[in-house]
């Protein structure tokens, strides 16, 4: 294990923060991110609309999440490392218009490229939004980064949930044109986003004495490059079978067990809940256990559970999803703070790259089990990836992080 330095120095910029957490701050990215990936599952919850109205194949539903997922995570970094150089307070709602064009030309889409292309604006969006409201989030955080990453991508976890329940209650019924109903919730969150960069730009007003210093830990270069591939190989091992669940589970359920649509969509529910809670405990958990724990147990800790749910019945599959949704999540909010640590004056260029990789990881293991999935079957695409999580014991090469001796 390499030997780091504790700096007590001023924060660089994009990792200073206010005396004090900032909970409304918090509160109102989080909305706005509960808003934003709404839209997103609401997307990914009617691809049996999409399937049935231009009869797509398992390949050509991979290729939508993949579209979306693609664009977001090759901007993604660009933007974190464009705005670590120059802040830019009011791009959150920007990028949030892209969303809400890619809605609309959702709602209307005539054949299968006008799907593709509203997947590319939503994924525009959301390569805007996720690097700089995670740099918010620090911001805002009074040191206590965790808890605030938790309570900022909470929302999105808990935004991804609804989406199904949305198109099983709302487009299901309606149809496809009853998409645009909800760019009202895009318009929403523009406004909130207004106040969040009002509040950001005048952040970057304020004298550096008045924003408080904090601790800086450095680890050795060496170090921190070999930290980073392990935690690219647990994203890998994380959001490609995080996506078999998200973009096939319906799809499973309904071939394995022959259960309907709506059935199918609530069970799919229970998963994202299930990660929206795991979501707003990890942060904290590390905080209080050290980050490094939390990676490890809640990554390693799934395998048993994923090795047994291709072989279980109904009942059993949904208590199994939702112990894999809480545990799989709760890595990610320590995983984001980390690699920030790791690289404490790349704030925005952390974030970007992780949420890069994460739908950028997630978009190929789409696009690639959908191609299984129409040659050996949905049973076969569980099978495989049940084996993914066992990439998780991987997390006892990452190096102890100084803040967490002692723990």
């Amino acid at each position: 294990m390499s030997t780091a330095s504790r700096l007590d120095a001023p924060s660089p910029p994009g990792s200073l923060h206010p005396a004090q957490t900032q909970f409304m701050v918090l509160g109102a990215i989080s909305i706005s991110h509960f808003l934003n990936d709404s839209i997103q599952s609401l997307m990914l919850a009617v691809y049996p609309l999409f399937r049935d109205s231009f009869s797509l194949t398992f390949a050509q539903i991979g290729l939508i999440t993949l579209a979306y997922q693609l664009t977001a995570s090759i901007i993604q970094p660009l933007v974190g490392i464009y705005t670590d150089r120059h802040p830019f307070p009011y791009s959150l709602p920007l990028g949030m218009v892209s969303t809400f064009l890619g809605l609309l030309l959702l709602s209307i889409a005539p054949d299968y490229p006008a799907v593709l292309a509203a997947a590319v604006l939503v994924g525009l969006g959301s390569s805007i939004f996720h690097p700089e409201s995670s740099r918010v989030a620090r911001l805002a955080s009074g040191g206590r980064y965790g808890l605030a990453q938790s309570i900022f991508q909470v929302g999105g976890n808990a935004g991804t949930a609804t989406g199904p329940l949305l198109a099983a209650l709302v487009v299901m019924p309606n149809g496809q044109h009853s998409l645009s109903w909800f760019s009202l919730v895009t318009l929403t969150a523009i406004a909130i986003l207004v106040f969040v960069g009002r509040w950001y730009q005048n952040q970057h007003r304020r004298p550096r004495s008045t924003m408080g210093t904090t601790a800086v830990h450095r680890v050795a270069p060496a170090t921190a490059r070999r930290s980073m591939v392990v935690l690219v190989l647990l994203m890998f091992s994380k959001f490609v079978y995080l996506t078999s669940i998200s973009s096939y589970l319906i799809f499973y359920l309904m071939q394995r067990f022959a259960i309907p649509v709506r059935e199918a969509q609530f069970h799919l529910f229970l998963f994202l809940a299930a990660v929206a809670a795991g979501t707003l405990f990890g942060g904290p958990i590390g905080d209080r256990i050290g980050r490094r724990q939390v990676i490890w147990v809640s990554m390693a800790g799934i395998a048993p559970f994923t090795l047994a749910l291709p072989y279980v019945s109904l009942t059993t599959s949904a208590i199994l999803t939702i112990l894999i949704g809480f545990l799989l999540a709760s890595a990610f909010p320590a995983m984001v703070v980390y690699a920030q640590e790791l690289f404490p004056d790349r704030i925005g260029t952390m974030s970007g790259l992780l949420f890069g990789l994460a739908f950028g990881m997630g978009g190929i293991g789409a696009a690639v089990l959908g191609q299984f999935a129409d040659f050996w079957g949905i049973n076969a695409v569980y099978q495989i990836c049940s084996f993914l999580p066992l990439l998780g014991f991987l997390a006892f090469f990452l190096p102890v992080r100084p803040e967490n001796a002692g723990r």
